[in-house]
């Protein structure tokens, strides 16, 4: 059997398939990889080798007897890629299905001997700061091993859904959260920031607006891709550059969006424990022993729906019974903080739930305004032990109070375009925003949103 997708290969076929499958594994293999251990006891080694195919190694034994090179082969330092040749041997009452009795192992790449992955535990926060290396360690091999297979979740549920999937641009000219965090574009060759365009550009800060315009030709949408925010916080949540899942569907309410957030976020949820049962394992074993069942409990769970208002009620009545907020001010058209939403999760609903129609003062411009003129049909989902995972709404499909709104704002200039939706073919229509890193965050238990990004951007840190 030649090197290739070996090690994926033989547990797949040695745990799962059948006995005729079995049968005709090859006797010997072929291999190539990188060292994760290399012991030996004087008559016998073992080396534990990854060849990046699957998350769990392959034990490679080689032995003293009848051959020349065994003390070669034992000085071969933790992180060198090696070639093996070796017998294939089934080992049902072992701790893992088989191992490969080397013939030969061949060095392909030597390690320094400053290497700074060594055979004990690292922080996270030493990690860091070897961004390239770190996927080497257990720990971020299962954590970007997860990116992908939770990245092939998102685009398998809205292909199986009929989306269709947009690249929305990375420049743009406007500021779809009217925030005004976003970085500012420029050649590097001009004095002015408006030169190359003929106006001023920046790195988006949300693909939605731009969506919005083919929802309305596709009906169901989405884009997925990188979005920035120059946020000066240096929190565990925060970062300059991350991923946004960002669906819209044409001809839908606030209630048809909440059913399409609850239904998205089962299935990626699913979808992970099936398909990177190895890395859920772990994350469940060494970084959050109650991650698979809380993951679980979501599965079985209907996410509740409750009001801003009654949410801030519920709040209100804890705070009078003698809970202890961190921050005690509580009050109707106060932005929810992190430590609320966990207590409504936590503590009321002991569950997921959504949190809907919001002041209209915190939310966006985009947002529709509800009937009673006060709040937008806006909606949150909290979820235990995290806070909110997801935002979205019904957009606002009214031409002249989204004229009037973006008006009184001041943002109307260069989002002519945008009102133009509403013109010509308008449809009530809503969408939300998924953070695919905090998305990961919460599938993994990691606690740090630099951990769970290949090269992570933040405030005052740029290395790689």
């Amino acid at each position: 059997m030649a090197s290739g997708q070996v090690i994926r290969y033989l547990y797949e076929v040695i745990r799962f398939g059948d006995e005729e499958t079995k049968k005709q594994l090859p006797e010997e293999v072929e291999l190539q990889g990188w060292v994760k251990t290399n012991r030996n006891s004087g008559a016998i080694g073992f080396i534990e080798l990854n060849d990046g195919t699957f998350f769990r190694n392959a034990q490679i034994v080689y032995y003293r007897e009848n051959n020349s090179a065994f003390d070669d082969w034992t000085h071969i330092a933790l992180g060198a890629a090696i070639s093996v040749i070796g017998k294939l041997v089934l080992t049902p009452d072992g701790k893992q299905p088989f191992e490969i009795q080397a013939t030969m192992v061949n060095i392909v790449g030597e390690v320094d001997s400053d290497y700074p992955l060594q055979k004990k535990r690292h922080s996270f926060e030493f990690l860091r700061d070897y961004a390239h290396l770190r996927p080497r360690t257990n720990t971020f091999n299962a954590v970007f091993r997860l990116r992908h297979v939770l990245s092939m979740a998102i685009h398998s549920f809205f292909d199986l859904n009929g989306f269709v999937y947009v690249h929305t641009p990375i420049l743009t000219g406007n500021d779809a959260e009217g925030a005004g965090q976003s970085f500012k574009v420029v050649t590097g060759k001009k004095n002015s920031e408006t030169d190359f365009f003929g106006r001023s550009a920046a790195l988006t800060v949300s693909g939605q607006l731009h969506v919005e315009a083919f929802a309305l030709a596709f009906r169901d949408v989405y884009t997925f891709g990188p979005t920035f925010r120059a946020e000066e916080s240096n929190t565990p949540r925060h970062a300059s550059e991350f991923w946004m899942i960002e669906p819209e569907i044409a001809f839908a309410d606030l209630s048809d969006n909440m059913d399409l957030i609850e239904e998205c976020l089962k299935y990626c949820i699913d979808y992970v424990l099936e398909h990177a049962s190895e890395e859920m394992g772990f994350f469940n074993e060494f970084i959050d022993k109650n991650l698979i069942g809380r993951l679980e409990s979501l599965l079985a769970s209907s996410f509740k729906r409750i009001s801003y208002t009654e949410a801030v009620d519920l709040l209100l009545q804890a705070k009078e019974k003698g809970h202890k907020f961190e921050d005690p001010n509580i009050f109707w058209g106060m932005d929810l903080q992190g430590e609320h939403e966990r207590f409504l999760t936590d503590e009321i609903i002991k569950g997921p739930v959504f949190v809907t129609d919001y002041p209209a003062e915190i939310k966006s411009f985009y947002m529709r305004l509800n009937d009673d003129g006060k709040t937008v049909a806006a909606c949150d989902l909290l979820v235990p032990a995290i806070g909110e995972l997801v935002g979205g709404s019904q957009r606002e499909e009214r031409y002249d109070l989204l004229k009037k709104k973006m008006d009184d704002l001041g943002n109307s200039a260069g989002l002519e375009w945008y009102l133009d939706l509403r013109k010509y073919g308008g449809v009530p229509h809503a969408g939300f925003g998924i953070g695919f890193d905090r998305l990961m965050m919460y599938l993994t238990g990691m606690s740090n949103i630099r951990d769970v990004q290949p090269y992570a951007r933040n405030y005052g840190n740029m290395k790689y």
